[in-house]
């Protein structure tokens, strides 16, 4: 599930929009509506634009935006106009399933990105498989979404035709997190925390998993509420083990207080978490923030050649929100609905098709371009073929990448 693209969308605008888009002929079967000389192509977005993830999820959303954005400035796809819906899931399953069958009902939409959690997801891919409406995510890393709960036995079956994802898999990402933990952080001897939710507790696992077959400890575990923030019962545990190290499962809005309270206990270890952490907010919400650590898909892109022209670009824009932890991988997978409206232009005679959800679809697995954060391609699951890793700490409040690696899986 976890910094900076065009659409400020208010539900006016989003309504605007459709107005707008119904003054023109729309094919039933999905096929944009037509307004003047150009098609209007609708890409969908879910994300929680307001609550504890806002940040995440604006950043998502400004990201698509910009996409958007620049490929109608190019004329990228000829006689195509790309318009963005997005809509706010609060980081609730029930919601996204909710929008989930508003971006479906609206039959301009031929591809829809997100959402930033994979317990949302999880109510959402089956609606979209059922309507053959594409969904890529930037940000869910639950590695059952694609690949069936098998995976854990190596018997991985892809679940929905129609998911795709820019971010690569807890699978991947839990390997990742144990080996620099154990081999270049020095812990060996972890307590484990999740917060129950599908990303927190599957992350967890895959820690678990690859940090005891290098030979570290699981000293004990627990789970949490997310919704607390008072974690002095399950601090005061972790201190009579002496662990040298909390991996935690979650979010940083959880993650931030429980480790101010760790270290208000006296406990000199850091907190560790995945890309849920990694948040410029995690360091504002915890003032003993110094030291702990994050994983988080790619490379940051301030590193990367590839995501100078999207950063001036978001900056140009003049977004007030950060682009955050998922902007790149947004404007990735933005693009990769753009790239595959294109091909399924290109193969009906330059315009979209009648069946435009399904010449999208069959086009996703063929999408290959370099995109903000490196080659994008799907594998058979549609996961991102691109499994590159970064280790951040917190330095004078601030995240800093330590070290980045594709992690080597069995």
């Amino acid at each position: 599930m976890r910094q900076r693209s065009i659409i400020a969308i208010t539900a006016a605008l989003a309504a605007g929009s459709l107005t707008l888009t119904a003054c023109g002929s729309r094919d039933d079967n999905g096929g944009g509506s037509s307004n003047g000389d150009k098609t209007t192509v609708v890409i969908g977005v879910d994300a929680p634009l307001t609550g504890d993830l806002s940040a995440l999820g604006l950043g998502i959303k400004n990201s698509a935006d910009l996409a958007a954005k620049i490929a109608n400035k190019k004329g990228y796809v000829k006689g195509v106009e790309f318009k963005i819906e997005a809509l706010d899931d609060q980081a609730q399953p029930t919601v996204g399933q909710q929008n989930a069958v508003k971006l479906i009902n609206n039959k301009d939409v031929l591809g829809v990105v997100g959402p930033l959690n994979s317990s949302v997801s999880q109510q959402m891919q089956k609606p979209f498989n059922d309507a053959g409406l594409v969904q890529i995510s930037p940000a869910n890393t639950g590695t059952e979404l694609t690949q069936g709960d098998g995976w854990k036995t190596g018997n991985s079956v892809r679940q929905f035709k129609t998911f795709f994802r820019t971010a690569t898999t807890d699978e991947v990402q839990g390997a990742f997190a144990a080996d620099y933990l154990f081999s270049k952080a020095g812990k060996k001897k972890v307590y484990l925390i999740d917060d129950q939710k599908t990303y927190g507790a599957g992350l967890a696992a895959s820690f678990k998993a690859n940090f005891t077959k290098l030979g570290g400890k699981i000293v004990d575990s627990d789970n949490i509420n997310p919704d607390d923030r008072d974690f002095n019962a399950v601090v005061a545990k972790i201190k009579k083990t002496g662990a040298e190290a909390l991996y935690y499962g979650g979010e940083y809005p959880a993650a931030a207080p429980l480790s101010q309270q760790l270290k208000d206990s006296g406990q000199k270890i850091p907190l560790m978490g995945g890309d849920g952490i990694y948040s410029a907010e995690f360091p504002k919400l915890n003032k003993k923030a110094e030291g702990d650590l994050a994983t988080s898909v790619g490379k940051p892109v301030e590193q990367l050649p590839s995501a100078k022209e999207f950063i001036a670009n978001y900056k140009a824009g003049g977004y007030k929100d950060d682009y955050e932890a998922y902007g790149g991988l947004t404007y990735d997978a933005t693009w990769s609905v753009i790239e595959a409206v294109k091909l399924a232009v290109e193969g009906n005679g330059g315009k979209v098709p009648s069946d435009g959800r399904k010449a999208v679809l069959d086009a996703m697995a063929k999408v290959k371009f370099d995109g903000v954060t490196g080659t994008i391609s799907f594998d058979e699951f549609g996961d991102t073929t691109n499994t590159l890793m970064t280790a951040y700490k917190v330095k004078s409040n601030a995240w800093a990448a330590e070290y980045s690696a594709s992690p080597k899986l069995g």
